[in-house]
Parts: C-alpha cells; sequence; structure tokens
C-alpha cells in the first residue's frame, strides 16, 4: 500500500466446485479482499454466489482473519476463517435465507485451497 513495509492488500477473485458435503456438485464464485500487516490480516469483504441444482444463494461475511502461509521460505497461499450469511436464498437452496455458516480455508499449493464450511444448519439441508 505503501503507507508502511508488509502491508498488503489481497483481492481474489474463484470460481470452484464443492466436493462433498450438503453442497455436493455445486459451485462458488466469489470476490474476496483481505488486508495482510505482515503474515497476519483481516478479511475485509467476500461476497460469494452458491448455485445448486434448482437453487442459488448468496453469502457476505459477516467477519473474518487471514494468514499467509509459507512453505521453505516462500508464499504458499493464503490461510483463513471467519462468519458469514447467506444474505439470499432461493430454489433448493432456499432454507439458507438468513443462516450464518463459519468457514475455513487452507491453501493446497498455487492457486488451489480448500474450503470448509461447519456449523451448518441442519434445518437448511439442501433436498
Amino acid at each position: 500500500m505503501g503507507d508502511r513495509d508488509e502491508r498488503v492488500i489481497i483481492s481474489l477473485q474463484y470460481t470452484c466446485r464443492v466436493a462433498d458435503g450438503p453442497l455436493r456438485d455445486a459451485t462458488i464464485t466469489a470476490i474476496s479482499v483481505s488486508e495482510l500487516d505482515g503474515e497476519k490480516g483481516t478479511s475485509l469483504a467476500s461476497l460469494d454466489i452458491h448455485h445448486a441444482i434448482d437453487g442459488f444463494a448468496v453469502g457476505q461475511l459477516l467477519e473474518g482473519i487471514a494468514f499467509l502461509v509459507m512453505r521453505d521460505n516462500r508464499p504458499l497461499g493464503i490461510a483463513a476463517s471467519g462468519k458469514m450469511v447467506f444474505k439470499f436464498a432461493s430454489g433448493s437452496l432456499a432454507a439458507l435465507s438468513g443462516k450464518a455458516v463459519t468457514f475455513t480455508t487452507k491453501p493446497l499449493g498455487f492457486g488451489r485451497f480448500e474450503m470448509e464450511f461447519s456449523d451448518w444448519p441442519e434445518a437448511a439441508q439442501p433436498k
């Protein structure tokens, strides 16, 4: 950013396929912005679009932290955790509307990461 050493703003855009769980085979398209000060940071904003068979949901970041993960003195990627809320949901995902979940991500290599949702509301299991 130029105002102090080791401060960076990272903006990621991604699309991924859900491999397992209640949204299996759904896709998530998102934009996420984080601020890192050295290796520790804060997730500033994220908007996720979840598209499943016959369903659609929009998630928004409520809070989050981020960490730069290093391997062999080289950056591997960003690990993050936090809480998000589904601001809108319809069709097969309608039960998610207004529900909050926690998430964690961990890098798997350049351009790849794993995301896991927890606290998934039982009543919101897509049908």
